[in-house]
């Protein structure tokens, strides 16, 4: 790819509960793989310096546990920045297989240009916070906020001067880069579909076949 990532690390976010999935989302298979192995190998696409871990996980090789255990994914990021070696971290959730990993290839090369304090993809409006690149930073506000009891993570991720916001929406960029929608044969807002239901699930594993 010829881009220089030393200054950034990846992790994916796999602390949830599954309870809408009635079973561990991680362990679910899809083309063979499972949904922690293909988001894993997502981050691994990416030269970083060092392989990717996986924050919220209770155990396994890579895990960085929660500090703040049962506070959701704000607390995932909250360890990962902990464990951090690195000032930029790239941020996947585990449920979201059919985003390609090229996005993040882009987005973090985005936050390296812009040097944000966070960087947020917006789809439709909504932002994708678990899917972003933080500076580290950001762990003082995080830690800070669960400390007081607060766990979602826009407040945080607002938190940070304006300046150091890119909050960018993703439909917009790729009118304007061709580059972008060359990442995946599917539209962009299929990207960011979240598998936490068994209903979610469904026509996941073809659609996969197109991010390739």
């Amino acid at each position: 790819m010829g881009e220089d990532y030393a200054e950034a690390e990846g992790f994916v976010l796999a602390g949830g509960r599954s309870s809408r999935m009635g079973r561990d989302k991680a362990l679910l298979q899809l083309g063979g793989r499972s949904m922690l192995e293909i988001a894993l190998d997502k981050l691994r696409a990416l030269p970083l310096p060092a392989p990717p871990r996986v924050a919220g996980a209770r155990s396994g090789a890579g895990a960085v546990a929660d500090l703040h255990p049962g506070c959701g994914p704000l607390s995932g990021m909250e360890a990962a920045l902990a464990a951090s070696n690195r000032p930029l971290n790239v941020f996947l959730p585990l449920d979201m297989p059919l985003l390609p990993a090229k996005f993040l290839s882009w987005m973090l090369r985005r936050a390296q240009i812009t040097g944000a304090m966070v960087t947020v993809p917006r789809i439709n409006g909504r932002p994708q916070p678990l899917c972003a690149v933080y500076h580290q930073e950001l762990l003082g506000p995080i830690t800070r906020s669960l400390l007081a009891g607060n766990y979602q993570v826009m407040p945080v991720v607002c938190s940070a001067p304006s300046h150091s916001i890119d909050l960018f929406d993703v439909e917009l960029v790729a009118s304007a880069d061709p580059e972008m929608p060359a990442f995946s044969l599917l539209p962009a807002y299929r990207w960011f579909h979240n598998c936490n239901t068994p209903e979610d699930m469904a026509g996941i594993e073809n659609a996969l076949v197109l991010t390739q």
